[in-house]
């Protein structure tokens, strides 16, 4: 079933502000749409919800990738194709980039945008992980001012998130690494390309000496959201690599995701891949051992 499309309204401002005013107006009213990636594909099955839409794709507050001594800033509406594009994301952001490479084909790279990855919520996007393993933080505007929080703190539920009806995602920020790091990023779908993920793991450590000194690890497609692993990397912290500290990890990582049977996978595999890609994770970090 196909859905009706004079039932819809588009309109485009020709500001930030402007379109900050109209979501101020009529809070929840009307829908950022942006690279519209996400919502064709619901249009097209009829199943697109919402009828008001605020295209948000010609604001230029929203657009660029700013690079300083502690950041690399990214506009909502950066595409996969400028991440993959951009040097120092290149260097010094790797994960970041191999998603936006694995994300749909040569077309939705060109259009999706960071930002609507985040804010259409899905816990299976291929974004999500690396920006937690790389402590993003977000900034939305309104037009009342502007808020800044830790992206781990945005997704609260199931397609729940920390973004108020007159908000709009501008900006993620990163900070940049201070020292040398190790980068894993790993998608684990049916086929090579254009596939939902069953299992995407991000991970980025720093080891002293034989020591793990510290690690952040994310994943995505075990749980109702995109998930930081706290507890997991808490197993892992300050710890030689050998196999009590793989066996500890592993626990905390199974107490820590909740996969589930679905049309894509099944509880019990997404959970084996789980814990062998973190095995494969914290191995490469010592390969000696």
């Amino acid at each position: 079933m196909r859905a009706y499309v004079p039932s819809y309204q588009l309109i485009s401002p020709a500001t930030l502000g402007e379109a900050l005013d109209v979501l101020a107006r009529a809070a929840g009213a009307w829908q950022p749409f942006a690279g519209g990636t996400d919502l064709m594909v619901l249009l097209e099955a009829g199943k697109l919800p919402h009828k008001n839409y605020l295209n948000i794709w010609n604001l230029p507050e929203l657009h660029g990738i700013e690079v300083t001594d502690a950041h690399v800033t990214l506009g909502a509406l950066t595409t996969y194709t400028e991440v993959q594009d951009h040097e120092t994301l290149r260097e010094q952001f790797p994960m970041l980039c191999q998603a936006a490479s694995e994300t749909g084909g040569l077309a939705i790279q060109n259009r999706g945008t960071i930002g609507g990855n985040i804010v259409n919520a899905s816990p299976a996007a291929d974004s999500p992980p690396a920006l937690l393993a790389y402590d993003a933080e977000l900034e939305f505007v309104s037009a009342k001012g502007s808020r800044t929080i830790p992206y781990y703190s945005f997704h609260t539920g199931y397609k729940q998130m920390n973004i108020r009806p007159d908000e709009l995602l501008r900006s993620i920020r990163l900070p940049r690494p201070a020292t040398e790091s190790q980068h894993y990023y790993r998608k684990v779908g049916t086929r090579k390309a254009q596939a939902i993920s069953k299992v995407c793991f991000a991970g980025v450590a720093r080891m002293d000496a034989d020591r793990i000194a510290d690690v952040r690890i994310a994943l995505g497609s075990v749980a109702p959201v995109p998930l930081r692993c706290v507890q997991t990397e808490a197993a892992l912290r300050n710890r030689r690599i050998n196999a009590e500290t793989l066996a500890i990890a592993k626990a905390a990582l199974t107490a820590e995701i909740a996969p589930i049977d679905d049309l894509r996978s099944t509880r019990n595999y997404r959970l084996k891949v789980s814990l062998n890609l973190l095995e494969d994770f914290v191995l490469r970090l010592a390969p000696t051992f």
